[in-house]
């Protein structure tokens, strides 16, 4: 089928990699411009972009496609771009800019889009990281129609995963990005012979998932252990959940919840036991055991080589969250 592709970080890589080996033509590739990013804050090219490159995909990067919008003349290139293409259908995942109704209309057969949750749960830019968060026990893979709204198109095929208790949003986003590029595969397959059934969303269930504010990563003692656990898998790899510890902005990497609370006395926040195995947190009515974390300019490092570089005590405490 000869395609148009939409998308910018690894997941839609994975995709875009799978589609590429099933034999489509991929007539254009849409991601988003260059971003500075790393200490030097040099511009770098997305994951898309960089496979698109490596394989001699033809590659655009507006900036918008809104025609009456912030930056037109790119919208106009962008729109002239995708009508010479004559695609079939266009296939989008996590590309980061709102589809205007005219893209919509573009390819022959629409747009379809792999969306990281089981719709109508979980619509929006952050699906994985708000399921892992709210505790989820399992999320999947929803391939849809798109129209003008945020992820309310007809469903055409889905698939459920299990969230595991170690799943962190970059374990669970490996796996949902494979299901992802199979499921489109599938879809795809389906559509060449006219067979898809659409299926219009539930009206119940329906939950938003906001894009992630780095000012929630500041982890809030107050909450019981297993909220800060969720919130602590969710965060990982970004933004990382932080907590200030002697003047220090601290990144916790990986903890976990134990079901007996603190002794009394013990404020949230309070550093109650430290071991090779874990430093011990006082939450509210649990405790945390922190496993994983890492110093300001440092490396991640299990708790047995944290130690070995900074003095660490029972008595101690996290500083509280301005939450």
């Amino acid at each position: 089928m000869r395609l148009i592709f939409a998308g910018t970080p690894e997941f839609s890589r994975v995709a875009l990699e799978h589609l590429h080996a099933a034999g489509h033509e991929i007539a254009l590739v849409l991601t988003q411009p260059d971003r500075p990013a790393g200490r030097g804050m040099k511009l770098h090219a997305s994951a898309v972009k960089q496979f698109a490159l490596d394989k001699g995909l033809p590659v655009a990067q507006p900036r918008s496609l809104r025609l009456d919008g912030k930056y037109p003349d790119d919208a106009r290139a962008a729109q002239a771009a995708l009508l010479a293409v004559k695609a079939d259908a266009m296939v989008v995942a996590a590309y980061g800019l709102i589809l205007p109704q005219w893209v919509l209309d573009v390819p022959a057969r629409g747009c379809f889009n792999i969306h990281a949750s089981i719709l109508p749960r979980w619509r929006g830019a952050a699906p994985i990281q708000r399921a892992i968060e709210a505790g989820d026990a399992e999320t999947g893979v929803t391939i849809m129609q798109m129209d003008a709204g945020l992820d309310t198109g007809n469903m055409l095929l889905a698939h459920t995963t299990e969230i595991t208790a170690s799943d962190t949003t970059g374990s669970l986003q490996e796996r949902l990005a494979v299901l992802g590029a199979r499921l489109m595969l599938l879809a795809l397959q389906v559509a060449s012979v006219n067979a898809l059934k659409p299926i219009v969303q539930p009206v119940e269930g329906v939950t938003y998932a906001h894009k992630i504010d780095k000012a929630e990563a500041a982890i809030d003692w107050t909450q019981s252990a297993e909220v800060i656990a969720r919130r602590v898998r969710a965060f990982n790899p970004a933004p990382g959940a932080t907590a200030v510890l002697q003047g220090e902005t601290i990144k916790i990497w990986r903890a976990q919840a134990l079901p007996r609370s603190a002794a009394p006395g013990t404020q949230t926040g309070d550093v109650v036991d430290v071991s090779s195995e874990g430093i011990a947190v006082a939450a509210q009515d649990s405790t945390l055991l922190i496993t994983e974390l890492q110093r300001p300019g440092a490396k991640r490092l299990s708790v047995a080589d944290f130690l070995r570089g900074f003095e660490l005590r029972p008595g101690m405490a996290f500083e509280k969250s301005l939450h």
